[in-house]
């Protein structure tokens, strides 16, 4: 058969979602830290990071989710 180009669109998707807890993402991704700092979501070692998911961590900081999730997605996307 000929590659017709399916799975493309998959690896081009967000790979942080806003279901994650933010200690998952720091922890697949330790680069995406920086981007939280950024934003003041400094509580990565406290405990509300194991429970707190990407949303929550965006609202109680008053970011907007899409926002900070395109920022952290972008910045995992720069190490492919």
């Amino acid at each position: 058969g000929v590659p017709d180009g399916t799975g493309v669109r998959e690896e081009r998707e967000m790979r942080i979602t806003k279901d994650m807890t933010i200690e998952e993402v720091v922890q697949q991704f330790p680069e995406t830290i920086q981007v939280f700092t950024r934003h003041g979501v400094v509580c990565l070692g406290c405990s509300a990071a194991q429970y707190d998911n990407v949303e929550h961590g965006a609202v109680v900081h008053g970011l907007d989710t899409q926002e900070l999730l395109q920022e952290l997605n972008a910045c995992i996307a720069a190490r492919a």
